[in-house]
C-alpha cells in the first residue's frame, strides 16, 4: 500500500483519478461476491418509497449490501433496523437528509453521490466502522469539524459540491487513502496546504 501510494503522488493527474475514484465506482458485477442471501440489488427500480416488508429485505439483520442507486427516493426511513448492514448505495435518488443510523454499527461505505445534501449528514457521525463517504454532486458547503475528527475513514469524494476549503486540523485522517475534491473552487493556497497536511493521501483536485 505504501509503494501503491507513492506511485499515485507521481503519476499522471489522469491515474490518481481513476485510482481514487475506483472506490466509488464500483463495477457492475461486485455485488456478486456478497452472498445472494446477504444482498439486496434494487438499481433502477422506480422506486419512490421502499417497502422494508418486501420478500427482499426478509433476511432482514443477514443483509449486509443494499443498492437502490437511481431511484426516486426522498427517504429511507427504516434502513436502520438492517443492523448487519455493510455497504448501503443511494446514489443518483433525490434525499436531503438520512434517518438516525446509530444502529448500523457495522455500516463501512455509504455512497450518496447526486442527491439533494445541503450539508454532510449528521447521521454518519456516530458509524464507528465507517471508512468510505461519496457527497459528489450534492450541494454540500463545508465539511464539518466533526467529520475531519473522525478516525478510520479510507476514501471520501466530495466532487462537485460547494466547498471551498476544508477543516483547519485534518491530523485526524491518518487512516486515508483517497480524497476526490474535483470541480471545487478551492484556491492555489488551499489546496497546497490540503496536500502538506495529507502527503501520503492520492488527492484529486
Amino acid at each position: 500500500m505504501t509503494r501503491l501510494r507513492s506511485a499515485l503522488r507521481k503519476a499522471p493527474l489522469v491515474a490518481v483519478l481513476l485510482a481514487a475514484g475506483g472506490c466509488f465506482n464500483e463495477p457492475e458485477p461486485a455485488y456478486k461476491s456478497v452472498p445472494p442471501e446477504n444482498r439486496v440489488y434494487m438499481k433502477d427500480a422506480g422506486l419512490e418509497k421502499v417497502d422494508w416488508s418486501a420478500a427482499a429485505f426478509s433476511a432482514g439483520e443477514s443483509i449486509d449490501y443494499i443498492n437502490l442507486d437511481r431511484n426516486k427516493l426522498t427517504s429511507v426511513e427504516g434502513v436502520e433496523k438492517f443492523t448487519g448492514l455493510k455497504w448501503l448505495r443511494l446514489n443518483d435518488n433525490k434525499l436531503s437528509s438520512l434517518p438516525d443510523l446509530k444502529p448500523l454499527v457495522r455500516l463501512r461505505r455509504i455512497y450518496l453521490r447526486g442527491n439533494k445534501f445541503e450539508s454532510v449528514p449528521e447521521a454518519l457521525k456516530d458509524l464507528p466502522a465507517l471508512t468510505d463517504v461519496d457527497l459528489s454532486g450534492n450541494s454540500v458547503k463545508e465539511v464539518p469539524e466533526w467529520l475531519a475528527r473522525k478516525k478510520g475513514l479510507k476514501n471520501l469524494s466530495f466532487d462537485g459540491t460547494r466547498i471551498t476549503s476544508l477543516p483547519a486540523d485534518l491530523s485526524a485522517w491518518e487512516s486515508l487513502q483517497s480524497l476526490r475534491l474535483g470541480e471545487l473552487k478551492l484556491g492555489k493556497t488551499e489546496m497546497d496546504r490540503i496536500r502538506k497536511a495529507l502527503p501520503r493521501v492520492a488527492i484529486a483536485f
